[in-house]
């Protein structure tokens, strides 16, 4: 087949939860079928990106985007009833990409609700792969902030899940990383066929590093202007540290990440706080790290920094948020903890035993090694192609 792949950001390099998803998408379809990619380019790193997929052989098209701009440009929306985020992401640019391709495709496969918008009604059949379940994400935004963002956030959860019960209803399949969104979407949007596909993890990419890791030495890696990390690292930093600083003076934690905000660059004020910024290689901290702590407070979703950190042998702490969609066995494969004290307890009690920290790791390996490698993740994904090839 011939598909059309359109994603939210260029799918290269697997440096982000997203990109990671996507990169494996289009690698995996490529191996069977025809793909050509069209995706915003956020930045010039993304416009790299989109060279590099090129030289791979992805016959790739770039629509730039000024996130912050399209942000300010959408406002007017509040004065109607279309989601703001469609504003955002609309684009008559792209939609002309995507119509030039009609076709040419044989199907598409779009990469977030936002993109599946470009797909609504155009005849192609297609699958719709939530990245997140969108609407979901501004209800417990919604639930954690004041007014008046409550009340624009509890708007664009209305308005994006009208939105997104049409995609729902448009696709051939739709797809979630979680067996935990895809219940949601079945109670939100019943009625129509979904599916789960699996993240995965680059077992041979992180492996664990025994001989470069520091004493009492905390991590948390993330893209750190996404409100989720950013509110979990604040509310980490001011909340459960001191409490482990408290008993353990020398205990340092270190926030690792791209695009840290001012409200968490700040966070490198506070004693034994490091915030990095952009590093090339993440592993570098991961292999430091005593204990890789995860301590979101709103999260959907699997989350790549846990599968990321277990592959790497490190313990981890994490809330429910940030492990529900992990599958794996608290106690056994990493350590639950949702209060601040039973975080800092949790944390406490493995930087004491180190033994026990050890073992805690390397059984959260021997976890992804049975149920993350990317060639069993993927293979619900055969299915989905069989449909769409009996469909175009």
């Amino acid at each position: 087949m011939k598909i059309l792949f359109l994603s939210q950001r260029v799918p290269y390099p697997p440096n982000r939860g997203d990109k990671i998803s996507t990169w494996r998408l289009i690698d995996r379809l490529r191996q069977d079928h025809e793909v050509e990619v069209i995706a915003f380019a956020h930045d010039e790193a993304d416009k790299q990106g989109a060279q590099d997929l090129r030289k791979m052989g992805f016959e790739t098209t770039v629509i730039p985007l000024n996130q912050k701009l399209r942000k300010l440009l959408a406002l007017p929306l509040l004065f109607t009833s279309k989601a703001l985020t469609l504003g955002v992401f609309g684009s008559s640019q792209l939609q002309a990409e995507v119509d030039k391709r009609l076709e040419w495709a044989d199907a598409a496969y779009a990469f977030s609700s936002s993109m599946g918008a470009f797909l609504v009604g155009r005849g192609l059949p297609w699958v719709m792969h939530f990245a997140e379940l969108d609407s979901d994400k501004w209800k417990q935004y919604a639930a954690s902030k004041p007014f008046p963002l409550s009340a624009i956030y509890r708007r664009e959860w209305r308005t994006l899940l009208a939105y997104e019960r049409k995609l729902a209803a448009d696709t051939v399949s739709n797809v979630f990383c979680t067996p935990l969104e895809q219940d949601i979407f079945e109670e939100q949007i019943p009625g129509c066929p979904s599916l789960v596909l699996r993240n995965g993890v680059d077992l041979e990419y992180f492996q664990p590093q025994p001989d470069k890791t520091e004493r009492a030495h905390l991590v948390f890696t993330g893209v750190m202007d996404y409100y989720p990390n950013v509110d979990g690292c604040v509310h980490f930093v001011h909340e459960v540290f001191p409490l482990i600083r408290a008993q353990m003076p020398d205990c340092r934690f270190t926030i690792v990440g791209s695009r840290p905000t001012a409200q968490i660059q700040q966070l490198a004020e506070v004693g034994g706080v490091s915030v990095t910024g952009f590093v090339e290689d993440i592993r570098t901290y991961l292999g430091q790290a005593t204990i890789s702590v995860a301590p979101l407070r709103i999260a959907r979703g699997i989350q790549n920094k846990v599968l990321e950190a277990m592959s790497s042998g490190l313990p981890v702490v994490g809330t429910t948020s940030a492990t529900q969609g992990v599958e794996g066995q608290a106690g056994r494969d990493f350590l639950l903890a949702d209060s601040v004290e039973d975080q800092a307890a949790a944390i406490l009690g493995l930087l004491r035993d180190p033994t026990e920290a050890k073992a805690l790791g390397q059984r959260g390996r021997r976890f992804v090694e049975q149920n993350y490698n990317w060639a069993e993740t993927l293979k619900p994904l055969d299915g989905v192609l069989d449909q769409l090839n009996q469909q175009s």
